[in-house]
């Protein structure tokens, strides 16, 4: 995590808004509302969801879903549930709303922690910053330019790799794609614990809304 801190905060670019990725997070950029918590605080504020999220993704993401879900509609079970909630678009003839979600959206769902748990995690974030105008704090920008970063680095190492042989080239790539993974690992505990500590907390501002709903 302490990576992060060396990247800039100012707010996205134009060029950064680009691509599914910057079009995903461009559009709470400048909302002024803010988490309850910072994405860097959230292990603190939810150390055994954070730990937890970490050990079982795909259980994680299946759990938070549900909550965000039913804390945006209460009582609507899985009714309101799609792929990644569109967030992302589709690729091909997958596209979110089409690939089962209304016959079996259980399964869909542990799917998609399974096979784009960062995707899964942004998802059911992004139910949550919709539903207060929730914007981009420091942190997440950080993240940004820190996930830009490693994706260029890795793009750049695995290309010499295969243009270049010399001693060492595959631990080099091996080390990028080690830090690259234990970047995602932590930072998507990191948001998947604000985002249950901001439900949590929202819940208990008008606990009445809920327990007459459930």
């Amino acid at each position: 995590m302490a990576c992060l801190f060396c990247f800039p905060t100012d707010k996205l670019s134009p060029e950064e808004r680009k691509g599914k990725y910057g079009d995903a997070w461009g559009q709470y950029a400048d909302n002024e509302n803010q988490f309850k918590v910072k994405l860097c605080g959230a292990p603190c504020a939810e150390p055994c969801c954070w730990l937890g999220s970490m050990i079982c993704t795909p259980c994680a993401q299946y759990k938070l879903r549900h909550m965000a879900l039913n804390h945006a509609e209460p009582g609507s079970g899985w009714s309101n549930y799609k792929c990644c909630q569109g967030m992302f678009g589709g690729c091909c003839c997958v596209q979110p709303g089409n690939v089962g979600e209304q016959s079996c959206p259980q399964c869909c769902m542990f799917l998609e922690g399974c096979c784009c748990p960062g995707m899964a995690v942004s998802a059911s974030q992004g139910l949550v910053m919709q539903q207060y105008g929730l914007g981009l704090d420091e942190d997440d920008v950080r993240l940004i330019r820190c996930n830009n970063c490693l994706q260029w680095l890795a793009c750049v190492a695995s290309c010499l790799n295969i243009c270049i042989d010399f001693d060492g080239d595959d631990a080099i790539v091996g080390i990028l794609n080690a830090i690259a993974d234990i970047v995602f690992c932590c930072v998507s505990g990191c948001m998947t614990a604000r985002t249950y500590h901001e439900i949590k907390e929202r819940e208990k501002e008008a606990p009445e809304k809920y327990r007459m709903e459930r």
